[in-house]
Order: C-alpha cells, then sequence, then structure tokens
C-alpha cells in the first residue's frame, strides 16, 4: 500500500513481513481510511520494524477494531506525540472528519533499549513521549503533521531526525528477545511456550521473565495473538477451519477454537459471517 522511499533517504526493509500486511486490522478491505507503511532508516533497522501513516476524510464517523502486535508504537497527532504499550486487548478507533496519525511501530523487544526499564511498566499504557524521550518530544507532533501535509516523506525526515537523535546503544539482549518473537511469527507448529522454550534451549521460566523484562507481554500472549493473526487474515465464507487450525500448529479445532475467539471475540465462524455481511 505504501510507495517507495522517496530521494535522499535510504531505507531498510521490515524482514519477513511484506509491505502491505495489514495484520491485526479486522477487516482491512472495508476501511474507509489510507495506511501507508514505510520502511526506516538503517540506523534505525535494529529497534523500529516500520513507519507507519493513516490518512482519512469522512462524511460520518467510522469504527476499526484493531488487534495490536506484540509491539510499541510511537504516535504523533493532533494530541501530541504519546508512547502506547503494547496493548493486551483489541481496541476500537473510532475516526470522524479528516485527520493523519503518523506513527513509528517498533520491533518486539525494541523499545526497550529507549525505554530503559521493562517494557511490562507500559504495556496497556499511554504515555506522554516527553515522560520517556525527553521535553523536545512536545514539539515533535506539530513538527510532523506540518511536514505530512507536505509529503508522507517530509513528514518521515521529521519523525527520523527525531529518533536518530537519540539513538541508544544496541542491546543484545533485545534482540535476542525480538528474534525468539520472530520464531514464533514464522514457525507455525509453536502453539505452546514449552515448543518455544525447547525449541531454543531455554527454560519456561526464562522465556517467561525475558519476555515480560523485553516484550511486555508472556510468551504465551504472543503465540495466541500470532496465530490469531494469521487466522483472521485467511478467514473467509468458504474457509475449512479444520484444515487452517492444522495449518496453524494447532492438534485440534476446538483449541484453535477457544484461543480465536477468546482475542477477535466471536468464534471463527460468526467472523466469516461478519466479513461477507
Amino acid at each position: 500500500m505504501t510507495g517507495p522511499p522517496g530521494p535522499g533517504l535510504s531505507r531498510a526493509g521490515t524482514a519477513g513481513a511484506p509491505a502491505d500486511d495489514t495484520r491485526g486490522i479486522l477487516n482491512f478491505g472495508a476501511a474507509r481510511f489510507r495506511y501507508g507503511r514505510h520502511a526506516c532508516h538503517p540506523a534505525l533497522a535494529p529497534f523500529v520494524e516500520h513507519h507507519w501513516i493513516v490518512r482519512w476524510e469522512l462524511d460520518e464517523p467510522y469504527e476499526q477494531r484493531i488487534v495490536s502486535h506484540p509491539s510499541v508504537n510511537l504516535v504523533f497527532d493532533e494530541h501530541g506525540s504519546r508512547v502506547a504499550g503494547v496493548i493486551t486487548g483489541d481496541y476500537l478507533e473510532v475516526l470522524t472528519g479528516s485527520g493523519v496519525v503518523v506513527g513509528s511501530r517498533f520491533r518486539p523487544a525494541g523499545f526497550r533499549p529507549f525505554l530503559s526499564a521493562p517494557l511490562s511498566t507500559i504495556t496497556d499504557r499511554l504515555v506522554p513521549a516527553s515522560r520517556i524521550l525527553g521535553p523536545d518530544a512536545d514539539a515533535v507532533a506539530p513538527a510532523v503533521l506540518a511536514a505530512s501535509s507536505v509529503s508522507d516523506e517530509e513528514a518521515l525526515r521529521a519523525v527520523e531526525g527525531f529518533l536518530l537523535a537519540r539513538l541508544p546503544a544496541r542491546d543484545p539482549v533485545a534482540e535476542r528477545a525480538a528474534d525468539l518473537v520472530a520464531s514464533v511469527l514464522a514457525d507455525p507448529s509453536i502453539v505452546r511456550v514449552g515448543d518455544l522454550a525447547a525449541l531454543h534451549g531455554l527454560s519456561v521460566r526464562h522465556l517467561q521473565r525475558l519476555f515480560s523484562d523485553y516484550v511486555g507481554v508472556s510468551p504465551k500472549w504472543v503465540i495466541r495473538r500470532y496465530r490469531v493473526h494469521e487466522a483472521a487474515e485467511r478467514a473467509g465464507p468458504a474457509t475449512d477451519w479444520s484444515r487452517l487450525a492444522a495449518d496453524l500448529g494447532y492438534s485440534d479445532q476446538s483449541h484453535f477454537t477457544r484461543d480465536f475467539t477468546a482475542v477477535i471475540g466471536v468464534s471463527p465462524t460468526a467472523y466469516a459471517r461478519r466479513l461477507a455481511g
């Protein structure tokens, strides 16, 4: 959905994910907003997964339900600059009139070096960016939004200039945690925490402590969330749910149905009917 980087910026891609990946945005095909996803500056790549820009112009309010990723986001909008910790439930965005939001989605564990504290301390919280990134963050949001009226590229220059000036040292533990999360995304056979621990030669207890500190949520949450993202992406009126459950590594359909319903709020078949309607 997003175009190539503009002149003058060299950008790193997002490993393992297509540029138009909209997993987590439920029923994205019916959305009434424009979503652009942009690769980041190479120096930011160990920390930032990608930047994103949402624009809308509506005659009536529009509600969009989101099922979040195990990632922290830095958000610039009319309310200022804020850091959004990992959101453990689904949530509803209500868009009205016209507007723009510019954000940076950090790699799982990628915000930990900026925070210098366990990411679980900001899970399910929206924190003014100035409390974490310094008082200059208060002036950045107006600059980013003003630049966005010129072009996406100008907005990204403002965001990246701000982040590059605050770049922390790389943290090998954070990068190890990010790799563990990436392995869950890449391998659908991982459906239990014990599977992930055994695959990487770690104890379950160590894995749980690492995820709480560096990812902000439990490994069980990450596993369930990624499997449900994939299921929602592939859902449709003709979906063979038994086959899909097996493709995602579930030994039985009932286990898959429980996970899907717990995250999305409705059963897989009810969700498919909602898409068709």
